[in-house]
């Protein structure tokens, strides 16, 4: 079971991190075609929640793979924390784009269409189904969520102050947000609008991360945490 969830991680990893660059490759040649700001673009497409959360996938699900195929023992408790906090964000990133995003059309000719699914479907599904039954997964504390929440704080507030300096490449036009729910100048409300889908996702990141904790514990409830008791 460890030999083949392994071989499947690294096959997933190297799926994810093909998917990503085949999106980036496709979005650089079309912007240099068209005279646009080749390292604007970049920084931008580098910003988006999607792609940071499938680079460290993509790191996550090498590490782990290496660790089943080279090891008998459980997890380590730092490679446990950072899983956990992956699969929390890469469930994040499917249930978002499925309910907010899935029916905005995308620009034609320029978004890779298997890469779109791989990233924003084929991705999270794994991750998720990998925490569920991948051996070597251990108890982690409930504390543990709040380390999760604390890269999503630290996106959204670059997000918020870095979108009104930053421009579309192509155009040049600012603000440019990586969301369109996250730009107040198009939002039904402006900053109010904003504030709310930032509420939400930040619901969906703590009900997802407890979700990921609460297995941990749940399946594994024959191995205590020191302490527990008093730190839960």
């Amino acid at each position: 079971m460890r030999i083949g969830f392994g071989v499947l991680r690294a096959l997933v990893a190297l799926l994810v991190l093909a998917a990503i660059v085949a999106q980036f490759a496709t979005s650089v040649r079309l912007i240099a075609d068209t005279g646009g700001n080749v390292a604007g673009f970049v920084v931008n497409f580098f910003s988006f929640f999607t792609i940071e959360s499938n680079v460290a996938s993509v790191v996550v699900l090498g590490i782990g793979a290496v660790l089943l195929l080279t090891r008998r023992a459980d997890d380590p408790s730092w490679f446990a924390g950072l899983r956990a906090a992956v699969v929390t964000y890469m469930l994040t990133t499917g249930v978002v784009y499925n309910l907010l995003l899935r029916n905005i059309p995308l620009p034609q000719g320029t978004t890779v269409p298997w890469s779109n699914e791989v990233l924003h479907v084929v991705a999270p599904l794994y991750l998720v189904l990998d925490w569920l039954l991948a051996p070597g997964r251990i108890p982690l504390r409930r504390r543990t969520v709040w380390g999760i929440a604390a890269f999503p704080i630290v996106w959204a507030g670059y997000t918020l102050l870095r979108g009104p300096f930053a421009a579309d490449p192509v155009t040049g036009k600012q603000p440019w947000y990586p969301y369109p729910f996250l730009n107040p100048q198009t939002s039904a409300n402006g900053y109010l609008s904003v504030a709310f889908y930032i509420v939400l996702i930040a619901a969906v990141i703590l009900c997802a991360g407890y979700g990921v904790v609460w297995v941990s514990r749940r399946w594994r409830a024959d191995r205590a945490l020191p302490g527990d008791a008093t730190t839960a």
